[in-house]
């Protein structure tokens, strides 16, 4: 199936493994010029290395966005290797703290919120003139189940049902300039180096087998490929209709109807 989208130009955070690799690589498969950043040059040279493999240009930038001073040396860097960026993915995501409301501190909460929320409008600002300028944009923010309904921890699960909240407004403000923008929200998705793969590693096989039984319909974890796949779709000429949607890919484990 043609995606309609051969030689643009996306950006994609975080994109030097797991998740945000495998976008790059399903982007890469169509056509698609690449920017990733990430903060390990190692795994970023591995990527770029695959990413060529489909006969495209790749770029890498080491940083980390929480550290919102950086954001624009990166973008403006990809700007200048590539061209203007038609596709945004911002993948980054994690947590500063895995404690509840007492414990976590406010410092912690804002630091989650940089990283899950702050780094990613500040790149939807960037991107927006030039999208705007062409009447074509796609971007697209990675949140998670946990913001959409319980799970994980205050900061985590805080900081996601932000960035879904954004994304909505910000759809709705550009869709008449030809920019979709929509967040998608991933179950528990296996991936090495990932969350999943140390949940596994460091707690017995009944825990994991418990864990699975309980929230996996499937009866295993998710895979990144669907996500990559899914990714690409949304990027794609034919899902112009699509914004402003939060799409759920977590093999029936979230319990929410909406």
């Amino acid at each position: 199936m043609d995606l309609k989208i051969q030689n643009k130009n996306a950006l994609i955070t975080g994109g030097s493994r797991g998740l945000g690799k495998a976008a790059a690589i399903h982007l890469a498969n169509e056509g698609v010029n690449i920017g990733v950043c990430g903060r390990s040059e190692e795994d970023l040279n591995l990527t770029i290395n695959e990413l060529e493999n489909y006969g495209v240009k790749a770029f890498k930038f080491i940083c980390d966005v929480s550290e919102l001073e950086t954001i624009n040396s990166m973008y403006q860097y990809f700007v200048a290797e590539m061209g203007e960026i038609d596709i945004l993915v911002n993948n980054v995501g994690g947590t500063r703290s895995r404690e509840n409301l007492e414990k976590t501190s406010t410092q912690d909460f804002k630091s989650t919120f940089d990283l899950n929320l702050f780094s990613g409008f500040e790149l939807m600002k960037m991107v927006t003139p030039n999208m705007k300028k062409n009447q074509w944009g796609r971007i697209i923010n990675i949140a998670s189940i946990w913001g959409r309904e319980y799970g994980g921890n205050i900061s985590y699960m805080s900081s996601k049902a932000a960035l879904i909240a954004a994304t909505k407004h910000a759809a709705v403000s550009l869709a008449s300039q030809g920019i979709t923008v929509n967040s998608i929200a991933p179950g528990s998705i296996e991936h090495p180096g990932g969350s999943w793969e140390r949940f596994k590693n460091q707690n017995s096989e009944e825990v994991v087998s418990d864990f699975i039984a309980n929230n996996l319909p499937m009866g295993k974890f998710g895979w990144p490929e669907s996500f990559g796949t899914l990714v690409a779709y949304l990027s794609s000429e034919g899902a112009g209709l699509i914004t402003g949607s939060c799409v759920v890919i977590d093999g029936g484990q979230s319990i929410s109807m909406i």
